[in-house]
């Protein structure tokens, strides 16, 4: 799947003269955590998130700083909170340096841009640089949720086998090695080793989701036993 499959669109958007109290309104009326700033073109100028908006003196949140604190985050950081906390302009609190996607990023592109960036949204542009969507952490979720099971059909006890050597085979943090398996009316024995819990899991999740096995029994070692 891509970007385009699931994205939001339109977008609600703000122009970068809007006021601060206009964008908390926008944010609570459409039940949304962010809103882009665009141009007139659509052009995608910024974006501003409840997080932008945490510390302010209307709600007498802004940050207050102990003597030794300002000694250590300098006059600088502070200057900058100050903007973030009193200013009026969307344009003076919106983050610029905006992280996006094209409508064809595949999904899995954008789950790393939104884990890399520690984001929960990525705008969606086309190749004008004009905003055409957004994809957040929940879309993906929906995703997921949506998904239609594979049409699964049993497979022959060596056919389940041979699939999950192969599968094993080409996990670069599998150990090999000695790993065997024996299969029997879809009852899937696993011999060998895994080092940690997380392998063994693994080894086993990738058993399970072979179509036509109806069990996993993991006979897994901590430590390599030479067989042969």
């Amino acid at each position: 799947m891509q970007a385009q499959d699931v994205m939001i669109s339109p977008v609600v958007t703000v122009g970068p003269n809007a006021t601060v109290r206009q964008v908390a309104k926008i944010l609570l009326e459409r039940h949304i955590s962010a809103v882009p700033v665009v141009d007139a073109d659509n052009n995608i100028l910024g974006i501003v998130t409840e997080g932008d908006l945490m510390h302010r003196t209307e709600s007498g949140t802004e940050r207050a700083y102990a003597w030794w604190l300002r000694l250590l985050i300098g006059d600088a950081q502070m200057a900058a909170d100050y903007v973030k906390s009193h200013a009026v302009k969307v344009e003076d609190i919106m983050t610029r340096e905006v992280v996006t996607a094209t409508p064809e990023t595949p999904l899995n592109d954008i789950a790393m841009l939104l884990e890399k960036h520690q984001i929960k949204r990525v705008p969606i542009v086309n190749k004008q640089g004009q905003l055409v969507g957004i994809v957040s952490r929940a879309n993906l979720l929906q995703a997921v949720a949506s998904a239609r099971p594979k049409l699964e059909i049993s497979l022959p006890d060596s056919i389940i086998r041979k699939k999950f050597l192969e599968e094993i085979r080409k996990q670069p943090w599998a150990h090999t090695f000695n790993l065997n398996a024996t299969v029997q009316n879809g009852v899937v024995d696993i011999w060998g080793f895994a080092p940690s819990a997380a392998e063994r899991t693994a080894i086993r999740v990738a058993a399970k989701a072979i179509p036509g096995v109806v069990m996993v029994n993991d006979h897994l070692l901590e430590t390599p036993a030479f067989v042969y």
